[in-house]
C-alpha cells in the first residue's frame, strides 16, 4: 500500500501536477529510506504569513521560512507508543511556504518544481529523524536529498 498523503493547499496556487510531483517524491523517499510504506503524512502548502506564524509559535522564530516538519513518531522519555492492527504509522506534518519556494527557485536559478520537490523531500527526511545542525548531519541529509531528487529527474 503506498504512503497515505493528505495534502492541503491553503494558497490555491498549486496545480494537479505539483500535487503529483510531491506525492511521487514522498513515496520515493519512503522507498529509498526503507521505511514502512503503510504510513501517513500530512502536507500543507501555506503563505509566508502563515508559515511565519507557525515558526513563531512553535520555534520562537518570528520570520517566514521555507519548510517546517513536525514528526509525530518521535517518542518522548515517558511516552508509550500506541499501535493497532491495520493502522498506518502517522509520520507527521510537513508545512511548505509556496511563496518562499517560488522566491528560492528564482534565487537558486532552477524551476519552481525543483524547489517544491526539494522542500518536500527535505521535510520528509526531517520526519525520519535527519537534521542539519552539524556539518556531518548536513552532509548526510543533503546527500540523501540530492540522490532522491536526481533519481526522480529533478537535478539542479
Amino acid at each position: 500500500m503506498p504512503l497515505m498523503i493528505d495534502m492541503t493547499d491553503e494558497t490555491d496556487e498549486l496545480t494537479p501536477e505539483a500535487f503529483q510531483l510531491v506525492e511521487e517524491l514522498l513515496n520515493l523517499t519512503v522507498k529509498k529510506e526503507g521505511k514502512d510504506e503503510d504510513s501517513e503524512v500530512s502536507v500543507t502548502f501555506v503563505t509566508n504569513d502563515r508559515i511565519q506564524e507557525i515558526n513563531h509559535e512553535y520555534r520562537d522564530k518570528n520570520q517566514p521560512t521555507d519548510v517546517i516538519s513536525f514528526a509525530l513518531e518521535e517518542m518522548g522519555e515517558d511516552e508509550i507508543k500506541i499501535t493497532g492492527v491495520d493502522m498506518p504509522a502517522v509520520l507527521g506534518d510537513i508545512i511548505i511556504s509556496v511563496p518562499r519556494a517560488r522566491e528560492q527557485a528564482e534565487e537558486y536559478g532552477h524551476s519552481f518544481e525543483r524547489e517544491l520537490g526539494f522542500l518536500a523531500v527535505h521535510g520528509m527526511l526531517h520526519l525520519f529523524g535527519y537534521d542539519h545542525m552539524t556539518e556531518e548531519e548536513e552532509q548526510v541529509m543533503f546527500t540523501k536529498q540530492k540522490e532522491i531528487l536526481n533519481e526522480y529527474g529533478l537535478e539542479r
